[in-house]
């Protein structure tokens, strides 16, 4: 018999030191990690966008973590968190923007709140009631970069780089304007009402205006802008006139502006001209004259019913307007007057009808001018504008007939003599004719008058006592006659009846002595001898 098999023969293990700086396998995993945590944290500061700091006056609706800020409605950013200034008057809203967002904070870049808003008659923000409110942000056009700001309270009426251009406009006083509040071309509504200031000294009110492109072409150096807030009611020859923009200007305000015809082919103007804001088209289309003098004239009448602003009238036509009015007090004949101070504008005595004529005085030597003038009968007068109104304006006008004036050109201003208005001369003739009637002796005539009306009445006591009783008596006895020729004269009396036998005897005599002269016509022997026939 064999022998089983024994077990295999093991190979002698050989001892093998090991390596100090061999890697197990088992690192690899961490060591990874480690990696893509580094790689992705040199991802995260190379992508970092710029951090910026806005300032508003509330935090209403904003929210660290939440809040975008938005470029054309592009989330560029987000707000990390939102704290109060350090003395507490503001809110500071710390924000991180993307890193292409790095070239658009510049130093006129501009953020505000965009909430749901109703203003100048434009309602925005309504989607953020569903979504919640978000930073706007408008990239300016300055080089120089920066990364603190002070948020917009309300948010801008255009965005930068809109074609158009900004102009300045000086105004008394605000109106019905507000910032959005429109403005008018020709009835066109061609810009808006951007921003508004009082000036520092407190007298007046300047607004900044942006006129679309291409629009804007159309201001130029003489345009005139004036307020389109309302209705404009203007009586004349014509009858009513109302003029109006339109029903948002009414409702909510607006501006208009126009260049008059005569300057119409001026250059455009330039970004950011000045321009004076008038109250109505009326004021604003008035002709403004280069050439101005200032002179007095010295009323005695009644100046009630006339304004600063009145118009200086020559035969209809308005030359210039009324300044100042004053009173003065005349110490040698301790009366008063009412000095009126006036511009009278010598362009508008120029004549222009000729084409290319161009303005200016009538004479090179204006003092010498206005003394001719003065000396042919030139005085200025009082006269009704309105008789609704009683409202008054100055006329220029030659009298011949009144007396010598002369103007003294030491005065500062020189004075050109007046001559009463036309109510003014009603009243003194007036005045002249109740003079006359006191010198008529109204007393002496009455007594007179009393006089013979009471010798008329004891003439009227004595024609009662006397001569009326006798009148009856006679009027009595008449009456008697008259009933007695009555009686007589009836057909039945016996007067009526002698009467007829009266007129049939001299009848039949009238035709016997006919009859008689028949005869004798045929026989007129008769006279001598008789009728043939008595003598048979």
């Amino acid at each position: 018999m064999s022998r089983p098999p024994g077990p295999p023969e093991l190979p002698e293990a050989v001892a093998t030191p090991r390596s100090r700086w061999r890697m197990q396998v088992v690192w690899l995993v961490p060591i990874i990690a480690v990696l893509i945590g580094g790689w992705l944290a040199v991802k995260a500061v190379l992508e970092q966008g710029p951090t910026v700091t806005i300032s508003f006056a509330t935090g209403e609706g904003l929210e660290a973590g939440k809040t975008k800020i938005k470029f054309k409605n592009v989330d560029v950013g987000v707000v990390k968190s939102v704290t109060l200034s350090r003395d507490h008057s503001s809110v500071v809203a710390t924000a991180e923007l993307v890193k292409d967002a790095s070239s658009m904070l510049l130093d006129d870049t501009r953020f505000w709140v965009v909430r749901p808003r109703i203003s100048g008659g434009t309602v925005s923000g309504i989607g953020t009631l569903l979504s919640g409110s978000f930073i706007g942000m408008d990239v300016g056009t300055s080089a120089k970069s920066r990364r603190d700001y002070v948020g917009l309270e309300s948010p801008p009426v255009f965005a930068s780089g809109v074609p158009g251009r900004e102009f300045v406009l000086k105004s008394d006083d605000m109106g019905s304007l507000d910032v959005g509040s429109p403005i008018f071309f020709r009835r066109l509504q061609v810009g808006q009402i951007t921003s508004y200031a009082l000036d520092p000294d407190g007298k007046g009110v300047t607004l900044h205006a942006f006129i679309n492109a291409p629009y804007d072409r159309y201001v130029q150096n003489d345009t005139r802008f004036w307020h389109a807030s309302g209705v404009d009611v203007s009586l004349d020859t014509n009858g009513i006139k109302v003029n109006t923009q339109s029903l948002v200007a009414i409702l909510i305000g607006g501006l208009a502006f126009q260049t008059p015809e005569e300057t119409s082919s001026q250059p455009e103007a330039a970004v950011r001209t000045r321009f004076t804001l008038f109250e109505d088209r009326a004021e604003a289309m008035k002709r403004h004259d280069k050439i101005v003098d200032t002179y007095v004239f010295n009323f005695n009448d009644s100046v009630r019913g006339l304004t600063i602003g009145a118009p200086v009238d020559f035969r209809g036509i308005v030359v210039g307007e009324v300044a100042a009015i004053y009173t003065r007090f005349d110490q040698a004949t301790k009366q008063f007057s009412i000095p009126v101070e006036v511009r009278l504008y010598p362009e508008r005595f120029t004549s222009r009808y000729q084409s290319g004529a161009s303005g200016g005085r009538l004479s090179s030597d204006p003092h010498q001018l206005a003394e001719r003038l003065v000396a042919l009968g030139l005085r200025a007068q009082l006269r009704t504008g309105n008789l609704l109104t009683g409202q008054l304006y100055v006329a220029l006008d030659f009298f011949p007939t009144a007396a010598k004036a002369g103007i003294d050109w030491n005065a500062t201003p020189p004075e050109i003599p007046t001559v009463p208005g036309g109510l003014q001369s009603l009243q003194d003739s007036v005045a002249s004719l109740v003079a006359k009637l006191n010198k008529i002796p109204f007393e002496g005539i009455g007594n007179n008058a009393q006089k013979t009306l009471a010798e008329a009445d004891a003439l009227l006591k004595e024609l009662r006592t006397e001569v009326m009783p006798q009148a009856r008596d006679t009027l009595s006895a008449a009456q008697t006659a008259l009933n007695s020729a009555n009686s007589a004269l009836q057909p039945d009396s016996a007067l009526a009846q002698n009467t007829g036998d009266a007129m049939k005897e001299m009848a039949r005599t009238a035709a016997a002595f006919r009859t008689l002269a028949d005869y004798l016509e045929r026989h007129p022997e008769a006279l001598i001898r008789g009728k043939l026939e008595d003598k048979k």
